[in-house]
């Protein structure tokens, strides 16, 4: 009779791999982290898990490929990757209205022509004007358009595609002259157009954004309505998106 020999793993291959489980289950927390903050800027019918499964594909690939000597945290590369699958996911749907994308369109331009005229930031009731709607239609519209603020400062080109001004940069933290150049000028650039945004929209990004806080956080820090604070952040970001579109040069962007 013939007999079968069991050859047993290496015991590198079965440390490497207990690590590799290990680092999984170490930033668990954090790609559920990610997937919720995504969620909670996503129509309802949009799956916290769904998120969290392709965020976990993001994790794996972070960890298989981080290099120690890119001399920084695993927690800051996975972020990038995580994120990047769950994005990736979602544009693998049609998860958002073509009419929502149009609305969120026409106030970008709407807010573009007016500080081509006015050379400053126009109101509220000016942009809802240039639109030819009332400004209770105009807050519904804004409010509409939450859920397509999914990235941090995502730019739509006038073609309709997009992109995130950050992912522009580098994320193989070289400090090639050329990459040092583009970052400090990008945040040049968006440093002064939120400087121009009126102060309560400015303060809604910086406690949004860099203090990361949620929107019920900052309706309670600023006592204002919850949907009022959701409308004074995507209000800020098509201000945005607008001053780069004219002195940014995206790829695929306007030229």
């Amino acid at each position: 009779m013939a007999t079968t020999t069991f050859s047993p793993p290496a015991v590198s291959d079965v440390s490497a791999a207990a690590r590799r489980e290990a680092l999984v289950l170490a930033h668990l927390p954090q790609v559920r982290l990610i997937a919720s903050r995504i969620h909670d800027r996503l129509p309802d019918h949009i799956s916290l898990d769904d998120l969290i499964s392709t965020g976990v594909v993001g994790l794996l690939n972070a960890i298989d490929n981080f290099d120690p000597s890119y001399n920084v945290q695993l927690k800051t590369y996975a972020e990038r990757r995580i994120q990047g699958a769950i994005m990736d996911s979602l544009r693998e749907i049609d998860w958002a209205p073509r009419e929502m994308r149009r609305k969120a369109k026409l106030i970008q331009a709407a807010i573009d022509n007016l500080k081509s005229r006015l050379s400053r930031e126009p109101a509220e009731e000016e942009i809802a004007a240039e639109l030819k709607i009332e400004l209770a239609e105009y807050f519904k519209w804004l409010a509409d358009a939450k859920s397509l603020e999914i990235q941090r400062l995502e730019y739509a080109s006038s073609d309709g595609s997009t992109c995130d001004l950050l992912n522009l940069i580098s994320d193989d933290e070289d400090s090639w002259p050329s990459r040092v150049v583009e970052r400090r000028e990008l945040e040049r650039l968006l440093a002064l157009a939120i400087d121009r945004i009126p102060k309560l929209e400015r303060t809604v990004l910086c406690l949004y954004y860099f203090e990361e806080l949620t929107l019920r956080e900052i309706a309670e820090i600023t006592g204002l309505h919850l949907s009022r604070i959701g409308q004074l952040r995507v209000q800020a970001v098509l201000r945005l998106r607008s001053h780069l579109d004219r002195i940014w040069k995206l790829p695929g962007g306007n030229k």
